[in-house]
Parts: structure tokens; C-alpha cells; sequence
């Protein structure tokens, strides 16, 4: 570090002129800001600390994320009911109490073929209970049904019943959509299932982002403070060694704008935490104005990951390997309704029951006679200009298209899980790294900073030391971050906790 030395005469006024100057350019950072003494903010005794497992937790259970992806499942959920319920009995019961009618009609006489027109007042009634069931393996409905009605017609009443009707109604040769719904409807509801545990780990891996995004505001913040309070720490020692000749006013001055460009950091880190504390807040669903602290998270977890370990876990537990065979089971349905539309259609109606008609309620189910009813309707195309052929052809080449792009899917798939499992290693290690340069830099900066009030080394290499100190700070937290983002997505991409050796497959929430 250079010394001013003693001089006598006109060199001694030069010294004094010069000692004057500096005196001036410095007395209003001295006088308003640099001469008092630097505070550290006080912490708001409300402050909620929080630490990253914390945040994931609260995102989770509360977050908007979670409320949105919770809906999805419940959809899905009920739509699976609703497909279930296909299967099983319907039982349903339909009624008219009554009908009124009071109008004239039209009629003809059939002995003198005469029109005319006569008043009629009538009133119908009717219940009607239907117990219903679909056939799955073919396709067709079988009811049981039981009908009554009554009819007055000026003043005159009659009944008529049907005890019981059973019917068939049978397709032929068509697509039989339920055979194929039991097929693809399980695998939509176990898709949805796993989407909801995947859900939750994206929400660990945005919540993750947000959280180091806010630690990395606050670190900054806290070197910006520290450098503020070093700063002017070293200033005044500074305006005392010069008042006593033993630096030069450049060296003053180069204290002085260090101070002035650490405290405008410092603005800038206050406004940086404010931004990432509200995104955060925003996300995790809070709603007071309380400040958050937040905790490092230093300990990191210590397990191994093998990847053929990791690909297995990934083919078990991924929606997307149910999303794959689910799609491809689509896509074979289409082509077979293209198919079975481009043929012969038919349809079989048979039914059978009891019918009878009275004058009063009571006779109406006494000794009932037959009833039978039997309907075959079929359709052939006969010309079409090639439609039924383009529709074929156009669900084979889809369903072609959809089995090579599948392929691939499954391709990439394993290669994003083989990578990520690489990624998760290398940042593991690159992680130990920082923290070891982390807590090098800060002894030498330490040491640097003792050196320097000794009179051993000039501020250019204190700079230097403090700024590869913050740099290493900021690197090492860097680098946490990588590997909590790297963790989560591990998590992500085969829905296994490697920690603790078991499925992410958590009971649902409903």
C-alpha cells in the first residue's frame, strides 16, 4: 500500500491544498451517509421461516396448482363411475299423471264415409318400470319392463297391462363400443391416477424454482448488506489513515465509490427479494404481508441411483407408459369402426311378455295373453364411390402413424430417464465442489480483509477477494439449486423416492 510522505516547505502547502480537496469531495458522503454509523435492518418479529421440504409441503396442499390438478382427478374420477355404471343395472321408472286432452277431432263415419267433427275429452294415465342391463361382450341391451294405463273418455275408463315384457335388442356385425371402453376406460382412470402423483412432483420441482429464486434474492441481499457494512467499515479507517498521510486520496476515493456502488446494490437486492417473495407467496396460496426467511438447504440426500434401477421404476410407475398403450388401443378402435361400419349392419329386436285390458283395475292382471314381437333391420352398401374403402385406409395408415410415433416415444422416454439420471450425478458432485469453494473464498477473503488493515496488500487485491467471495457464494447456492431441481425431476421422471426406495403412488385424496 502506498504511504504519503512527510514533506516541509511548498511541498507542504501542495499537501495540505490537496488534504483540502479531498476533505471537500468527501464531506457529503462522510456528513450524511458514510459518517453514520451502518445499521443492520432489524428482522420483523412476524417473519416466517421456512425451509425448501416447508414450501413443497404448503404447494402441495394449498397451492392453486394443486386445487387444479386435484379437479382434473376428480373428473376423471367420476367419469370412471360413470363408465362403470354401463355394466350394471338400470332401473328406472317412468309416469304420466294423466294427460288431459279436451278438443274436437276429426272423424269419419265408416258406413256413410261422412267427415266430421266431434268434441272428445280424454284423459291418459301410465306408469312404467324398466329395469335395463348392456351386454358387454356383445354389445346388446336386455330389459324387463312392467306398463299400466288407464284411459277415461267421457266419463268412461278402461285399463290395459303388461305385466311383464322382456326384450333383446341385439347389433350385428357392428362396433361394439363397450367391449372396447372395457379395454381403454381402466387405463384412462390409472393415466389420470399417475398424471395426479406426477402433478404433485411438478409442483415440488416449480416450487423448488420459485424457492431458490427467493434464496437467491436473499443471499444477495445479505452480501449486499455485509458488503455495505465492510465498506464502511473500511472507509473510515480509510479517512483516518489519510488524515494521517498514511494513504493517497485516490486510494480514499476508491473506498468511498465501493461504498457508493455496494450501496446501490443493496437497493437493487431489497426490490429483487420483494419481486421473488410475491411470486412465491402467489404460488404457495398466501395471503399475508408477513416477510418470508427462508432456510438453505445445505444437507442434501445421500443414496445411490442405478439406471437400469431407475428405467424400471420409470416403465412401472409413468402415466405416459399407460398414455402409450392406451393410445395405441385408440387407435386399433377406430379402425375397427371403420370396418364395421363399411359392412353389412343388422339388427335383431325380439320381444316377448304379457298383455291384457280391462274395465277395471282389479281383471286388468287376470289371465293375460301372450305378446311377441320380432324385428330384423340390416343395411348393405350397395355403392358408396370408394367412401367405406378411404375410411378403412385412412384408419390403417393412422394406426401405422400412431404405432411408429409411439416407438419413438418410448425411445426418448427411456433416454430422458437415462440422462436425468446422469444429470442427477454430475450436479451431485459439481454441488460438493461449490461448497468447498464457497468456504474457501470466505477465508480468503477474511484473510485478505486482516491483510489489508496490516498495511500488507493494497485494495485492489481486497476487491478482488471480496468479489470472488460473493462469487462463490452465489455459485454454491447456484448449485444447490441445481441439484434440488434435479432431485424433484428425478422424482418426476419414474415417480420413485430413490431415498427411501419406494413408489411415489401416495393414496388419493378422495
Amino acid at each position: 500500500m502506498s504511504q504519503v510522505k512527510r514533506v516541509t516547505g511548498a511541498g507542504r502547502v501542495l499537501f495540505w491544498v490537496a488534504l483540502l480537496g479531498a476533505a471537500l469531495l468527501t464531506a457529503p458522503a462522510v456528513g450524511q451517509d458514510t459518517g453514520a454509523p451502518v445499521q443492520e435492518e432489524q428482522e420483523d418479529p412476524n417473519t416466517r421461516r421456512l425451509s425448501l421440504a416447508e414450501v413443497i409441503k404448503m404447494a402441495r396442499e394449498q397451492s392453486p396448482s394443486y386445487q387444479q390438478a386435484l379437479t382434473q382427478l376428480e373428473n376423471r374420477t367420476w367419469q370412471f363411475q360413470t363408465y362403470k355404471s354401463n355394466y350394471l343395472p338400470q332401473l328406472a321408472l317412468y309416469a304420466t299423471l294423466p294427460s288431459y286432452t279436451k278438443d274436437y277431432e276429426r272423424v269419419t263415419d265408416p258406413n256413410t264415409g261422412e267427415i266430421r267433427f266431434v268434441g272428445v275429452q280424454s284423459a291418459v294415465s301410465s306408469g312404467h318400470l324398466e329395469l335395463k342391463q348392456n351386454i358387454g361382450l356383445t354389445g346388446g341391451v336386455v330389459s324387463i319392463d312392467s306398463k299400466l294405463q288407464r284411459i277415461d273418455n267421457n266419463g268412461r275408463h278402461s285399463y290395459a297391462s303388461n305385466p311383464v315384457v322382456v326384450t333383446i335388442r341385439q347389433p350385428i356385425f357392428n362396433h361394439n363400443g363397450l367391449k372396447w371402453d372395457r379395454r381403454t376406460e381402466p387405463l384412462r382412470y390409472e393415466e389420470a391416477k399417475r398424471n395426479f402423483w406426477e402433478e404433485m412432483e411438478r409442483i415440488a420441482v416449480r416450487a423448488t424454482d420459485l424457492y431458490f429464486s427467493q434464496l437467491q434474492s436473499q443471499i444477495s441481499y445479505d452480501i449486499a448488506q455485509k458488503n455495505v457494512a465492510n465498506n464502511d467499515t473500511l472507509f473510515k479507517i480509510a479517512q483516518a489513515r489519510f488524515y494521517n498521510a498514511k494513504i493517497s486520496v485516490n486510494e480514499l476515493l476508491q473506498l468511498e465509490l465501493s461504498l457508493l456502488t455496494s450501496r446501490q446494490s443493496l437497493e437493487q437486492a431489497r426490490l429483487d427479494i420483494e419481486t421473488t417473495t410475491l411470486r412465491l407467496k402467489t404460488y404457495l396460496g398466501i395471503t399475508d404481508t408477513y416477510p418470508i426467511r427462508l432456510v438453505a438447504p445445505d444437507q442434501i440426500p445421500q443414496f445411490e441411483v442405478d439406471e437400469e434401477m431407475a428405467l424400471k421404476q420409470a416403465r412401472e410407475n409413468r402415466s405416459r407408459v399407460i398414455g402409450i398403450k392406451r393410445e395405441e388401443l385408440d387407435a386399433e378402435r377406430n379402425l375397427d369402426w371403420a370396418e364395421a361400419s363399411s359392412g353389412v349392419n343388422a339388427d335383431l329386436f325380439l320381444q316377448y311378455g304379457l298383455t291384457q285390458r280391462a274395465e277395471s283395475l282389479g281383471p286388468v292382471y287376470e289371465d293375460p295373453t301372450s305378446q311377441q314381437r320380432i324385428n330384423v333391420g340390416f343395411s348393405v352398401p350397395l355403392m358408396d364411390w370408394g367412401r367405406n374403402k378411404s375410411r378403412i385406409g385412412t384408419a390403417k395408415a393412422n394406426l401405422k402413424l400412431v404405432k411408429a410415433n409411439l416407438e419413438q416415444q418410448r425411445v426418448s422416454f427411456e433416454q430422458d430417464v437415462y440422462l436425468q439420471v446422469k444429470r442427477f450425478k454430475m450436479l451431485r458432485e459439481q454441488m460438493k465442489i461449490a461448497q468447498q469453494a464457497n468456504g474457501l473464498a470466505e477465508r480468503r477473503y477474511l484473510g485478505a480483509k486482516d491483510r489489508y488493515l496490516n498495511g500488507k496488500i493494497g485494495i485492489l487485491d481486497l476487491n478482488q477477494a471480496a468479489t470472488e467471495r460473493d462469487s462463490a457464494r452465489r455459485s454454491y447456492v447456484s448449485s444447490l439449486r441445481n441439484f434440488w431441481d434435479a432431485y424433484y425431476n428425478l422424482r418426476l421422471q419414474t415417480l420413485y423416492d430413490f431415498e427411501t426406495n419406494q413408489p411415489l403412488t401416495m393414496p388419493l385424496p378422495f
